[in-house]
């Protein structure tokens, strides 16, 4: 077990020695800087600077998500490489799919800016925004624990070929098939509540419905061309939520 251990460690070390690696860790950088200078402009426009709890939140979402980086890129840098980099999907349907998630999880952030920190159209309690706030560390804690155990989990839905792809089963795949779209709606309800809007549930919710839909599609793609996957979804029977799907 050891052996396995430092066998594994060197093959990580390895990994992020190779020069693809280093250019998809400052790929996933420059995203990363893209990706919050994008949420700061949703703040800032319907809010401006003066909407306390927005960047506060944006604080925290950044400390979080560099922190998930850092852990990841240490355990498992080929999801590094693989997230940082768009790959053709395999579906048209997903396209469409994925550009109503992003649009979704985006809307959230100025429709909570101009309802809690411009027209005050929510009265959020303090403590339901601290219950925002667990439910959205908790998901980003658990999507964290999924991506450090499958290499494969891209943006897209697509058979990995050139990668071999392979069923992954453990951690929380040993509970759910689909556990990355699980931890959606702690981040999808935790968010609004955290940024005290009420109305920013609105477009979470669409993206719920939205990613139920993209589960289930990128199931049947998965039962129909992935190697192993329907002796996997026979053992693993739920997809998001145990005993419910």
């Amino acid at each position: 077990m050891q052996l396995d251990a430092m066998t594994t460690g060197t093959a990580r070390d390895d990994i992020r020695r190779q020069p693809a690696a280093r250019r998809a860790l400052v790929r996933g950088i420059l995203w990363l800087v893209g990706y919050m200078l994008l949420l700061a402009a949703c703040i800032y426009f319907p809010a401006g600077f003066a909407w306390t709890r927005g960047w506060v939140f944006l604080a925290v979402y950044l400390l979080l998500v560099i922190a998930s980086f850092i852990f990841l890129w240490r355990v498992n840098p080929e999801i590094v490489v693989a997230r940082s980099a768009y790959r053709q999907p395999a579906k048209w349907w997903d396209v469409i799919i994925f550009a109503v998630l992003f649009v979704s999880f985006i809307l959230m952030f100025p429709l909570a800016a101009l309802d809690d920190g411009s027209l005050h159209w929510s009265n959020v309690p303090l403590w339901v925004t601290i219950v925002g706030y667990l439910l959205f560390v908790l998901g980003m804690a658990a999507s964290t624990w999924v991506l450090s155990v499958n290499k494969f989990a891209e943006p897209t839905v697509r058979i990995q070929s050139e990668r071999h792809h392979k069923v992954v089963d453990t951690g929380p795949y040993a509970v759910v098939r689909h556990p990355l779209y699980a931890t959606v709606p702690f981040l999808g309800v935790g968010i609004p509540l955290a940024l005290g809007s009420y109305w920013a549930l609105i477009p979470a919710a669409i993206a719920l419905v939205t990613l139920v839909i993209r589960t289930a599609a990128e199931d049947r793609l998965l039962h129909e061309q992935l190697d192993g996957y329907r002796e996997y979804a026979a053992r693993v029977r739920y997809r998001l939520f145990p005993g419910v799907w």
